[in-house]
């Protein structure tokens, strides 16, 4: 083979690549798209069904609820039937949850479909960069991973902009009693329903990209793995992934989550349960949810606190590039070190300026746009990158599903105190908490994280074995 067709045969195989994990990354479009799209509809919803206070807390938590639900279950369905067909069901579920809410007549019915799209985020959330971390090379994993995270973050500031449009528009005379309904006297369905679109894509697409090739070896199906493996990386690369995966020792990874208790697997259970959890209680979403407000109490007037909240959007996706385009050749651990770093710094800074009174200007702003940027570098698309890597192929998906329930207890617990935090405590010890809750995961990196850049996942597990048994020693 000439030089030419070489280059012609890697440019086709990276292109392949790239486009497989931007299918599957639109799972994390839609979790982004979901957690956003819920603060334009609030006091909508709010005002057509007449809620008390509980039933609009019950509104913005089942769906959450619905998550939780969905990740405890997938590792499992995942491990048994595939990551494609999970995926499938999680697309499907969602696309459903959207037409429902779309023509809910009732609250009894929105309640019931906002859990559908629960359970469907829920399984993408995890099942989504797990496919990406099985299906990409080690010399590209952390890049093809972090496109998960950036899919997530576009879902967000794509739902900051479809509300604010259809709100803008809400006046404006259309034709059809049920049009007019939707997107004009209960513009709140098409904010909701607008989420079939991508849901209806991401399951179109679905049905044209491959099986997982490290599922199929772990099902025996050989010869169909291999033939991806070398459509992804050449023939060569391929026969060496074969080879690594049927000469580790299987007995390590019998397909239950016990393995995972093992004393050679403490360090990956402890990664995999703190990490996720520690990246939400560092506050980011506190200021996804609640943005407006902390920037009203900043001394922005509201129409301002919602521009704010499309620039912290903005600033979500553009650093996340940062992380794309270093996590392969920096590693992760830098990345971690720089952002947590960054993070905890910015958080006190921001409840200093607080406490000292300091609301006039830009600088609270400035200060929580850096924590962001931090968080969009490292944290956020960092920690889908390890928790894929970490864990043995037999029960990478069960493993996954508890590092992702974590991830959304976490979520949970910021989402239901931090308006009590605020009441209680005010902004300055918020943000201060936030930063105390952040600060053990540069300890988590420094002490367990092992530096995975350039590995590949069989090298990874074999990291947790001959570490062990020095230990041991």
């Amino acid at each position: 083979m000439s030089s030419i067709e070489k280059n012609i045969t890697m440019n086709s195989s990276k292109m392949y690549l790239y486009l497989v994990c931007l299918v599957a990354a639109l799972g994390g479009f839609l979790f982004g798209f979901d957690t956003a799209v819920i603060s334009g509809t609030i006091s909508l919803v709010k005002g057509d069904f007449g809620l008390d206070a509980v039933s609009e807390g019950w509104f913005v938590s089942c769906a959450l609820l619905g998550c939780i639900i969905g990740v405890s279950v997938s590792g499992k369905l995942s491990d048994a039937y595939g990551r494609k067909i999970v995926l499938i069901l999680s697309a499907f579920l969602f696309l459903i949850s959207a037409l429902g809410c779309m023509y809910a007549n009732s609250f009894t019915v929105l309640i019931v479909f906002r859990l559908i799209g629960g359970i469907g985020i829920g399984v993408a959330s995890m099942v989504s960069p797990l496919y990406i971390s099985e299906f990409s090379p080690s010399r590209l994993r952390g890049t093809m991973v972090s496109l998960y995270q950036l899919a997530l973050t576009i879902g967000i500031v794509t739902a900051y902009f479809s509300n604010a449009y259809l709100a803008n528009h809400a006046g404006d005379n259309f034709s059809g009693i049920q049009s007019d309904r939707i997107f004009s006297q209960e513009v709140w369905r098409a904010m909701l329903g607008l989420g079939g679109v991508p849901a209806l894509i991401f399951l179109l697409c679905l049905f044209l990209v491959p099986e997982s090739p490290r599922w199929l070896l772990s099902k025996g199906r050989t010869d169909l793995a291999t033939r991806i493996l070398i459509k992804i990386d050449g023939e060569q690369a391929a026969k060496k992934e074969v080879e690594a995966f049927l000469s580790q020792n299987e007995s390590e990874a019998d397909g239950s989550l016990k393995t995972l208790f093992k004393p050679v697997y403490r360090k990956a259970l402890w990664i995999g349960l703190l990490l996720p959890f520690l990246s939400q209680v560092c506050g980011i979403n506190a200021v996804i949810y609640y943005g407006p407000r902390i920037l009203e109490q900043a001394g922005f007037t509201l129409n301002n606190a919602l521009g704010g909240q499309v620039t912290i959007g903005l600033i979500n996706v553009i650093f996340t590039f940062v992380a794309i385009f270093t996590v392969d050749r920096w590693g992760r651990k830098p990345l971690l070190y720089i952002g947590i770093g960054g993070a905890v710094l910015s958080l006190v800074i921001i409840g200093v300026l607080f406490q000292l009174g300091v609301i006039s200007g830009p600088w609270i702003l400035i200060f929580i746009l850096a924590f962001i940027a931090c968080f969009a570098f490292s944290f956020g698309p960092v920690c889908w990158v390890v928790i894929g890597e970490i864990f043995p192929n037999g029960i990478r998906g069960k493993a996954m599903s508890l590092a992702t329930l974590t991830l959304w207890i976490g979520n949970f617990f910021v989402g239901q105190l931090t308006p009590l935090m605020l009441e209680g405590l005010g902004s300055a010890w918020t943000f201060w908490t936030f930063a105390i809750c952040c600060s053990p995961a540069l300890y988590l990196t420094w002490k367990l994280i092992p530096e995975t850049k350039g590995r590949s996942l069989e090298e990874i597990d074999a990291h947790w074995q001959s570490t062990y048994t020095k230990e041991m020693k």
